[in-house]
């Protein structure tokens, strides 16, 4: 039996019972024992570079958001509007989202360490997650002071509101301007990205809604407009929970099917025979990692069937991270329980 692990990232390998590969695909050493190869650097340093992009972004959106934030708590206290209180709510939760996102994504570029041997990119992951539970209570406390402003309805200064909303929405602008060229692929950026959308239409909102006081003396608009960017703030919350939550939870990466990875290494690598046990998870929205067991075909060697196995990963299914378990027997991980066999989907 011969196992392997393919790992970047300063990850290390070792070796369980007989022949031990361990491949990166492109160069090997003369050691028939092991083959090393460090292809991917193109893409490694890609990441790395999108994640020192990404802090900068978020630095500065933090900046922006953090100083109109002041402002506008002060202007929707002095003009009585819930629609900038909304907004204002909304905004301070960015601001601790988005300096929470900065921390997750400076840390997570820290090395992994005996203790923590992925490294701390799941900071990211857990940000990602606390923020979508933060834009739910946002949301909760908009709906509340909505109900309450219909039935003890509040004077609103229109031209106040109508100012700072204003200014409000050109500070949001900027901000969705610095993170939407941002990597779209990262679960942290894009719950800041969707924190930032959120203001702006709660700014959107809050415009209108002074507008319509201005011109009509319909103060209403303001609760009612609230609660439009309550259900917005909402719908965007709810998407960054289940992504992060089913990540946290080691959920197949989305786009990935356990059935389809067996299937395409049957059908598509001549040193696979047969392909089972297979995992597959994230350590971030970006990095996906498998684990599987194969059985080689006709007399293909272990170092073979790896490089064949993680290069079809990389190329099919954009899986860089790859554990393979070549086994010339019966599967070892077989479990047995009073009542027979358990097996996972796509196992033994």
């Amino acid at each position: 039996m011969a196992h392997t692990h393919d790992h970047h990232d300063g990850d290390t390998g070792h070796q369980h019972g007989g022949s031990h590969a361990h491949s990166h695909d492109d160069h090997a050493h003369p050691n028939p024992g092991h083959a090393h190869a460090h292809g991917k650097h193109d893409h490694a340093g890609h990441n790395h570079l999108h994640g020192v992009t990404d802090q900068h972004r978020i630095g500065w959106a933090f900046v922006i958001i953090a100083l109109f934030m002041l402002i506008e708590v002060v202007g929707g206290v002095i003009s009585g509007s819930l629609a900038l209180l909304a907004d204002a709510g909304h905004m301070v939760s960015d601001a601790a989202a988005l300096a929470f996102s900065w921390v997750a994504i400076h840390y997570g570029k820290r090395p992994a360490t005996a203790q923590l041997s992925y490294g701390y990119k799941r900071l990211e992951i857990l940000a990602a997650f606390v923020n979508g539970c933060a834009l739910f209570v946002i949301a909760a406390w908009i709906v509340f002071e909505a109900a309450r402003r219909f039935t003890s309805p509040v004077p609103v200064a229109g031209k106040t509101m109508l100012i700072v909303a204003f200014a409000g929405l050109v500070a949001n602008i900027a901000a969705f301007a610095i993170l939407h060229g941002g990597n779209r692929e990262n679960l942290n950026l894009r719950g800041a990205w969707l924190h930032v959308l959120g203001d702006m239409l709660g700014s959107v909102a809050a415009i209108i809604a002074a507008i319509v006081i201005l011109l009509t003396g319909w103060t209403p608009i303001d609760p009612l407009l609230s609660i439009f960017v309550a259900v917005v703030i909402l719908r965007s919350a709810w998407g960054i929970v289940k992504s992060s939550a089913h990540i946290l939870l080691e959920g197949t990466p989305e786009g990935i099917h356990v059935a389809d990875i067996k299937v395409d290494l049957e059908q598509n690598v001549p040193e696979v025979h047969n392909a089972h046990h297979i995992h597959a998870w994230s350590i971030t929205g970006e990095q996906h990692m498998v684990t599987l067991h194969v059985h080689p075909a006709g007399d293909a060697n272990a170092r073979d069937v790896v490089i064949a196995v993680q290069r079809r990963l990389a190329v099919r299914f954009n899986i860089d991270h790859v554990t393979v378990q070549v086994e010339q027997q019966e599967c070892s991980d077989v479990r047995s329980s009073e009542g027979g066999a358990r097996r996972h989907a796509g196992d033994c």
